[in-house]
């Protein structure tokens, strides 16, 4: 029913937890369809199938959790965790929620061994840890901090990311998913879907069209960290209304307008900015990529190099907020009902009977049975 194509979901903030006989049901069901997908197609399409927001946003629906909660993303991919974790399905998912996300890189080096993976591939892995975050915080600035970060990982290292951001203004989430296996780029829209209610502007320089801005703030991370200093402030001086700059104002919109002062009012040079520019200027670096990776990059540097990107030298980054076009999911919330009653409370029975069927069927198809229970085939609508 899903393929790769991308969406939107509602992810409003719910309040309350999981009840621990809820948890105890998602685990149970999470693994009779993880073991389920394995066993047919193998660890790399679990991973692929969490890469898309809407399957994602389906599978979290269908073990019972609030089809339009933010807590969809943390209590999915924890009870995703906990399960590959005890369990021998070729897949684990490391990282998660807050504290957790910062646990990424040793949890990398656990399930290195674990999976047998070169010190090139475990690089590899970290590497795409830290870029997907950064991307997602710098390169893309939307008004959504993030506070969830969590990789599920295959035995062949294939990867996918699900990270959450949290617009404290609205009480709304954004939910970014990235597949290795389609990815060209790190810094040109690079996402196998972003799953959010509300789509509105954001400081995007990973559009496609935003090719000029992408190359000339990196040109200026390699120039002198004072001549960059001086661009600023001028270009700041525009963004004030003190001295105007008639090549700016030209074919601008006064929505463009009202962007970049919302953006670049922030700005200012800042010693840490300079000791940030005055780093990238002996470094070098030779790609966008390696430009973020370098400590102290972040959001803040980055808006102080597209200031002076678009206002100076006339390359706007992208204004287009990347978020995707929408599949409800919902449907899936009515195979057991959701933890705050929508569509209907948990229906307790129905679930732990259809566990018992799923883990009979696994069990059965163990000891040589060929012939699959008409509900695994049923199951087969999640994978098309």
């Amino acid at each position: 029913m899903f393929g790769m194509s991308t969406g939107y979901t509602d992810l409003p903030l719910h309040s309350g937890h999981v009840p621990k006989w809820l948890a105890d049901l998602m685990k149970r069901l999470s693994y009779a369809i993880l073991e389920i997908i394995v066993d047919e197609y193998g660890p790399d399409k679990v991973v692929e199938k969490l890469s898309n927001p809407l399957w994602f946003q389906a599978f979290n629906n269908i073990i019972g959790m609030d089809w339009d909660s933010s807590g969809s993303t943390t209590v999915t991919t924890g009870i995703l965790k906990e399960v590959t974790w005890k369990a021998d399905l070729g897949v684990i998912v490391v990282g998660g929620k807050g504290e957790k996300a910062r646990k990424v890189v040793n949890e990398i080096d656990i399930i290195a061994e674990k999976f047998n993976f070169t010190s090139s591939k475990v690089e590899t892995l970290k590497r795409a840890s830290k870029l997907t975050a950064k991307v997602d915080s710098s390169l893309l600035q939307d008004n959504y901090q993030l506070y969830h970060h969590s990789i599920i990982i295959s035995e062949d290292g294939n990867w996918c990311v699900v990270q959450q951001g949290m617009n404290v203004d609205l009480k709304m989430a954004r939910r970014y998913h990235w597949y290795s296996k389609a990815l060209k780029s790190y810094v040109i829209e690079p996402h196998s879907g972003i799953a959010c209610n509300r789509v509105d502007y954001a400081l995007n320089l990973i559009d496609k069209d935003a090719k000029g801005a992408r190359k000339t703030i990196l040109d200026l991370a390699r120039e002198n960290p004072n001549n960059v200093i001086n661009d600023m402030k001028r270009a700041l001086r525009v963004v004030r209304g003190i001295h105007p700059l008639t090549h700016w104002l030209k074919d601008v919109k006064d929505e463009d307008v009202r962007y970049r002062t919302i953006y670049y009012k922030p700005v200012k040079p800042t010693r840490t900015l300079v000791r940030t520019l005055r780093k990238l200027y002996e470094i070098t670096p030779s790609k966008l990529e390696d430009m973020l990776l370098v400590k102290g990059v972040g959001p803040s540097t980055i808006r102080a190099l597209v200031l002076v990107s678009d206002l100076i030298y006339n390359e706007p980054p992208s204004w287009k907020d990347p978020v995707t076009h929408p599949y409800d999911p919902f449907i899936y919330a009515y195979a057991f009902g959701g933890k705050d009653g929508v569509p209907y409370p948990v229906n307790r029975k129905v679930m732990e009977e259809t566990i018992s069927i799923l883990e009979e069927a696994i069990n059965k198809a163990k000891i040589g049975e060929t012939e699959r229970l008409k509900a695994l085939r049923r199951l087969r609508n999640l994978m098309k």
